[in-house]
């Protein structure tokens, strides 16, 4: 999946064009800073930047954190002020990016195997303060709009098979989460998790434990 992304950089944010996703889109935008203001933020798979360019105005500082170079060298270009761009892997988060009161992680969980979220998080939240605000958002599935599911697993995991405009062609893990199994995943990491969706997207926001 890494060398899927690396590769589609150039191409990504043609998934924020499609037209019926746009009303939904505007609201997520709107959203999304009300909830990081004044706040330091960490960003995991920032991708090229699209939702940090909304969080890092209104935020103290943000850290966009991606597992490619070629993604973040868009997201340099796109996002302004007080920004920190790190390639880092999303499971081995480095202690030395510093300490956070918040974190966002943006159509990443979807590519997460059930059985390693909890790891996921357990890696993040090691990074950041009691009670801090963690949002995730995702994608929804709708058919006729999402690419179709091509495999399922035992576990429950999904894949799709994704072209690019070279032709090539990925198989890429695309997991679409229901609200139970996101309260599931924070039990006894997280607390006040807080599930809204759109009809094309999905927010599942909580805390971090206090003290």
């Amino acid at each position: 999946m890494q060398a899927y992304y690396a590769q589609r950089a150039p191409e990504y944010d043609a998934v924020y064009l499609k037209p019926e996703r746009q009303a939904n889109l505007r609201q997520l935008e709107a959203w999304l800073p009300t909830q990081f203001a004044r706040r330091n933020v960490l960003e995991i798979a920032a991708g090229t930047g699209y939702w940090s360019q909304f969080i890092a105005p209104v935020a103290a500082s943000i850290t966009l954190t991606d597992a490619n170079l070629e993604p973040l060298a868009i997201a340099r270009d796109r996002v302004q002020g007080r920004a920190v761009f790190v390639q880092a892997d999303a499971y081995a988060l480095p202690a030395e990016l510093g300490g956070f009161n918040a974190a966002f992680a943006g159509f990443w969980l979807s590519h997460v195997l059930v059985s390693r979220r909890r790891e996921f998080l357990q890696g993040l939240h090691a990074l950041l303060a009691p009670e801090s605000v963690v949002v995730l958002m995702d994608n929804r599935y709708v058919a006729g709009s999402s690419t179709p599911i091509s495999e399922r697993d035992a576990e429950g995991n999904t894949w799709q098979l994704r072209p690019l405009e070279d032709g090539s062609q990925f198989r890429v893990l695309k997991n679409f989460p229901r609200e139970a199994e996101l309260q599931a995943m924070i039990e006894g990491l997280g607390e006040a998790g807080v599930y809204r969706e759109t009809e094309y997207f999905w927010t599942f926001q909580y805390l971090t434990p206090g003290i």
